[in-house]
This record gives structure tokens, C-alpha cells and sequence, in this order.
């Protein structure tokens, strides 16, 4: 699959693909019968001959698709009622030509109650509503719901922001989603995504070249194939890449060592603890492994490490420590020329920094990735106006990684990772099984190990947080962060070219 086939577009960007083919000449009405005809066909799948749907249909494009599913639904032997939020008189341009087409009654909204029939096709508002479901729309949605019957929805559930996934108020929660030409960001970030169901993609004729120059993609393997590190038979242990992870003191030996186990397994040829001088022995015994460790006290030592050529890449902040010198390697860090990814508490460090992350990266000579969750995320960005009232998880971390000039990896069931340059890719893999502690150190160590071997940061921190959920999904519930690292070479091996 090739990124433009990843592409996610905005509801604006869809209707200008909408627009840019029918200006060459294919009518909009051909795309509404194509796009109704795809999704009679997924309520085809989901019933037996004779089955009553009920199509609910509103007062835009949305309600027109529904029009022509319930005209093929019936040529098809189902029985349908059509119901029709609004006056017939009002539709206009194609849902108006394809009411036309439907020569059954059409019910007002309000009878939704009466004989609600095995499936519900929600055809009420498509991915572009941007106020909160109210009245007898919102009284239909709430019913479909209670009912438990499937529900198949018309681009997205009526309620969802196809831009954002966000709900005001209440949503329709569909069985399945048919959507058209491209996702859109609404279908993959929460809750949309878990209102959704699963999502049908159906080409019905939009132009492909409506996608090019797209920012935004789902994170999948055709994001970042092509920039996958590859090592000839005369590569050694440095030129396959030498990560250095900085770590803190005796309590907290585990945490690094998952971020260098996980740098190595994804390919790095060497990977070094640096700690406090006092766990030197610790992390001594935690052998034998293949982890190198040696004891660096403060900023001086850190620094004359990474001015080692050999070293391509630095991870900071698993188990490394609140304190002065934790403070101290941040800064010493932010400061070099090594590509670096800043994790757990170097982000509330350079949170704490005067002037904040942006700040203290300003001016940086390397990649840098920062891989927040949540709380991190507030923590690094909530002061900022511009940054803390955007609604869209994908916007916030978009702005983020501009003010800052970093690589975001905003991190959660449904990650975004962003560039300053405006890509971003929302993460599709994953699960609850994830969950667990440990995980993000893991993470941040795939990211590192990649960007050890070269690998451009967007592309290695989408390629990790790929790796990362599809190992989470092939342990399951019961797996502990040391398993994924193990994980993670078999899942290279099937995906991934030699």
C-alpha cells in the first residue's frame, strides 16, 4: 500500500475532492448512486432476503446516499421504510434527484419507534456536522442505540466530527461504517474510532489524484517501507548503530534496560547504559545480556560520551530521575548534535525548563523526538493557548511538534505522531494488552534504535509505534513489557523486506 493510499482527509479537503472530480466530468449523482450502492451492499451482507431495514435518512448529501441504498435495498428483495428527518421540499441538487428515484413512502423522523425492523441504516448526518445532535435527531440516535440492533452508518456515525472524532452530546454507535475514497482522521482518533465499528473503505469513482499532497495518514507499513534501514554483509556493530540510554540510580535499573533491549532487537548493533555511578553494579548484575553499561555522574561525562562519532542516537528519561542531574543531562542533551528521543521524566524536566521545551530546543542540530502521554502532553503543552484549546488530538500534537521543532509521538489507544513540517499519521495498531508497565520505555527504545540506524524520525517514530502495537496484539492480555522487545524481530521478518 502506498501513502497516498493512506491518506486521511479532512472533511473541507473530501469536498474538494468531490468538487475536482465532478468539475472533470463524472456527475455528483454517479458518486451518490455509487456511494449508496456500497452501502446496500455491506446491509445486504449483514441480512437474509425479506429482512425490514429501516433507512434513516437526513437532510443533506448524507440523507441521498441513504435514498439510493434503500431503493437498492428493495430491488434487492429486503423490506424498507424510509424515514426522512425535515421536509422532502428542502433537499436540494443530488439528495434531491435521489429522493426522487425512491418511489416508496417516506415517513417522518418521529416514527422511528414504530416497527424498527432487523437493521437501521444511519444516513442522518454525514462527517462535516459541527454542532451537537438535538431534538428529534438526537431522540432517533438515542433509540437506534438502545435497540441493539446493527447499525450501519453513512461516512461516519451521525454525531462524530469526521475531523476531529470528538461527540457533543450523543452518536450513533454503528456496527459499521461505510465511508468513501479516503478515511478520514474522525473514523481513527477517539471516540470516533470506537464508535465506528468496523469501517468499509469503497472507492466510488473520486479522482486519486484528489489525495495528492496530503499531510495526514494512517500509520501503516506503506508509510515507512521505503526508508526502513537496510545493512549490506559488510555493516558492523557501529554503522548498524550505537545507542547510548541515559538512566538514573539503583531504584530504577529496569526501566532503561527495556529501552535498550527494545533499541538492539529492532536492529541497533550497540547499546549503552549510562547511569549514576552508584548503579554501576547494579545494572553489572542484571547480566549476562548485551547491554554495555558505564557510569556518567553528571552533564560533563554525558557530553564526552556523545562526542563519540560512533554514537548515532540518545534516549533519555525511563527511571531517569527528577533531580539536579537529571535536569543537567536534559539540558546537556538539548544541546548536542546526537538525534535524541526524550521520554517520561526528561519531558516533565523539560517541562519544568525556563521557557519550556521550545525553549530549551530551540536551535537543536539533530532530530528530536518527544514521546508524551496524556498527563506529559499537559504537562509540556497545556499552558499554551494556541495548543490546549484545540479539540483534535491530531491539531494539538500538529502544534505541538511545530512549537517545539520536534518529532511528537502524542502517545494512547489512538497515537498521533507529528512533524514540524505538518505530517502527521494517526497509529491504528495496539490494544489494551499494552497497558502495562514498561510499555512506553519500550516504545521509546524501538524509536531510538531506528533513528540509530539512520532512519529519518517521523518515519522511525510511525515505524515504531507501528511494531509496537502489532506486538501488543500478538501477545495479548497477560503479556509484561519484557516480552515485546522479543517480539519485535518476527514481526520484522513477516512485514518488513530483508
Amino acid at each position: 500500500m502506498q501513502a497516498t493510499e493512506l491518506a486521511l482527509l479532512s472533511t473541507g479537503q473530501m469536498q474538494q475532492a468531490d468538487a475536482m472530480t465532478i468539475a472533470a466530468g463524472r456527475p455528483g449523482i454517479v458518486l451518490m448512486e455509487r456511494a449508496g450502492a456500497a452501502v446496500a451492499a455491506a446491509a445486504l451482507a449483514r441480512s437474509a432476503e425479506g429482512a425490514a431495514i429501516t433507512v434513516v435518512c437526513g437532510p443533506g448529501n448524507n440523507g441521498g446516499d441513504g435514498f439510493v441504498a434503500a431503493r437498492i435495498l428493495r430491488e434487492r428483495g429486503r423490506q424498507v421504510r424510509v424515514l426522512l428527518h425535515g421536509r422532502l421540499e428542502a433537499l436540494t441538487g443530488d439528495a434531491a434527484a435521489a429522493s426522487a428515484r425512491w418511489d416508496g413512502p417516506i415517513l417522518p423522523l418521529a416514527r422511528i419507534r414504530e416497527a424498527p425492523g432487523y437493521l437501521f441504516i444511519d444516513a442522518l448526518f454525514g462527517a462535516g456536522l459541527t454542532r451537537a445532535l438535538a431534538g428529534e435527531a438526537a431522540a432517533a440516535v438515542a433509540f437506534m442505540n438502545e435497540t441493539g440492533r446493527p447499525i450501519i452508518a453513512v461516512d461516519v456515525p451521525s454525531g462524530v466530527s469526521g475531523d476531529t472524532g470528538q461527540v457533543d452530546g450523543i452518536a450513533v454507535k454503528a456496527s459499521e461504517t461505510v465511508t468513501f475514497f479516503r478515511l478520514k482522521p474522525g473514523h481513527l482518533l477517539l471516540p470516533g474510532r470506537s464508535l465506528c465499528g468496523h469501517v468499509s473503505l469503497s472507492d466510488i469513482g473520486i479522482l486519486p489524484e484528489a489525495a495528492a499532497g496530503a499531510a495526514t495518514f494512517r500509520n501503516d507499513v506503506g508509510l515507512w517501507r521505503d526508508v526502513w534501514p537496510r545493512h549490506g554483509l559488510d555493516t558492523h556493530k557501529f554503522r548498524r548503530g550505537a545507542v547510548a540510554v541515559v538512566a538514573g540510580g539503583v531504584a530504577g535499573v529496569g526501566a532503561p534496560r527495556l529501552s535498550a533491549r527494545a533499541a538492539l532487537r529492532i536492529g541497533a548493533g550497540l547499546a549503552t547504559i549510562l547511569c549514576e555511578p552508584a548503579a554501576l553494579m547494579a545494572h553489572a548484575a542484571r547480566g549476562p545480556d548485551a547491554l554495555m553499561q558505564r557510569s556518567a555522574a553528571d552533564a560533563a561525562a554525558l557530553t564526552a560520551f556523545l562526542d563519540d562519532p560512533r554514537v548515532s542516537a540518545v534516549l533519555a528519561g525511563p527511571a531517569l530521575g527528577l533531580g539536579e542531574r537529571g535536569a543537567e543531562l536534559v539540558g546537556a542533551i538539548a544541546g548536542c548534535a546526537t538525534p535524541a528521543v526524550l521520554d517520561a521524566d526528561a519531558l516533565t524536566l523539560l517541562a519544568r525548563a525556563p521557557g519550556g521545551a521550545a525553549a530549551l530546543l530551540a536551535g537543536r542540530r539533530a532530530a528530536c523526538v518527544l514521546t508524551p502521554h496524556e498527563g506529559e502532553f499537559q504537562r509540556l503543552f497545556g499552558g499554551e493557548a494556541g495548543i490546549a484549546k484545540e479539540r483534535s488530538k491530531l491539531e494539538r500534537a500538529r502544534k505541538a511538534a511545530r512549537r517545539c521543532g520536534a518529532i511528537v509521538v502524542y502517545k494512547g489507544a489512538d497515537t498521533v505522531v507529528a512533524a514540524p513540517d505538518g505530517r502527521a499519521a494517526i497509529n491504528t495498531t495496539g490494544g489494551p494488552a499494552l497497558a502495562t508497565a514498561g510499555s512506553g520505555d519500550v516504545l521509546a527504545g524501538l524509536i531510538c534504535g531506528l533513528l540509530a540506524q539512520g532512519m529519518p524520525a517521523f518515519e522511525a517514530s510511525c515505524a515504531a509505534a507501528w511494531l509496537h502495537g502489532r506486538a501488543g496484539e500478538r501477545l495479548g492480555i497477560g503479556l509484561i513489557a519484557d516480552d515485546l522487545p522479543e517480539a519485535i524481530p518476527a514481526l520484522m521478518r513477516e512485514t518488513l523486506p530483508v
